[in-house]
């Protein structure tokens, strides 16, 4: 049997930065040899758990607590470095690969910090990289399939502000939500449910791209709306309950009294 990588308790002192990932490959692989299920994982299988532990640390860093953000970000270490063990497993790369190719994309797309020429735009920089592979790729090539639809959307708009192709600013954004909405109402006046639809994309397209020059990204903001909702919605429910009103019976005006009432009170 291995020998597993040093227990954590009582180690602490000895700890510094450099060679933590180290232990975490460390851990993987005692974790290979010594456990069956461990052993049988492939990078497919474990992408799962990948996902799941990203959006446990997302979580955390929601609910502003650090204890579970630290806990969180142990999980997903743990995943990144079996991913690691698995590619030198099989001969694709290891960990001094990962870290060198790291080190230098940051190189190219911080060129004014190594003296390696003037900063540049981060889009314009990644455009420069496929460019420079010498292959015939798109602007929008390589953009991972599985990003959710409103980040696909802020990167695909991302990708191609990095060659000129944007709004001078917000406002050009802004006016094109306001006629990207009255087609959606033409579509919906004319019965057309298709139409519809694609207008209703066309919105939510353009509504990224003025969250996006506005500052913002779009999950961040919907995230936060929903959170906010969520939040004040449990308080028109508590108030409802002091009133003896009775969701699902009350009307809309009383709903909305109750609304207005949670958001006076800063709810």
């Amino acid at each position: 049997m291995n020998t597993p990588p040093d227990p954590v308790p009582g180690a602490d002192h000895a700890d510094t930065a450099e060679g933590q990932l180290d232990r975490a490959l460390a851990l993987v692989r005692f974790l290979r040899a010594n456990c069956p299920w461990d052993a049988e994982q492939t990078p497919r299988s474990l992408v799962p758990h990948l996902i799941e532990e990203t959006h446990e640390v997302v979580d955390a860093v929601h609910a502003d607590d650090p204890r579970a953000l630290e806990s969180e970000l142990g999980d997903l270490l743990l995943n990144l470095a079996f991913q690691v063990v698995l590619g030198e497993e099989a001969g694709h790369f290891d960990a001094h690969s990962v870290t060198r190719a790291l080190e230098s994309k940051m190189a190219r797309r911080h060129p004014h910090l190594y003296g390696l020429g003037e900063k540049t735009a981060w889009e314009v920089s990644k455009a420069r990289e496929r460019a420079d592979r010498g292959t015939p790729e798109g602007v929008l090539d390589g953009l991972a399939t599985s990003l959710d639809p409103l980040t696909r959307a802020h990167r695909i708009q991302e990708r191609v502000a990095g060659v000129g192709f944007d709004w001078e600013d917000h406002r050009g954004a802004a006016a094109k939500v306001g006629e990207e909405l009255a087609e959606v109402e033409e579509a919906i006046d004319a019965g057309a449910p298709e139409a519809v639809e694609e207008e209703l994309g066309d919105l939510l397209f353009a509504v990224v791209n003025l969250v996006r020059l506005a500052g913002a990204h779009p999950v961040t903001a919907l995230e936060s709306a929903n959170r906010k909702f969520q939040r004040r919605f449990s308080a028109l429910e508590g108030l409802a309950r002091e009133r003896g009103v009775v969701l699902g019976e009350a009307t809309l005006a009383e709903l909305d009294e109750l609304w207005d009432s949670v958001k006076a009170r800063g709810g």
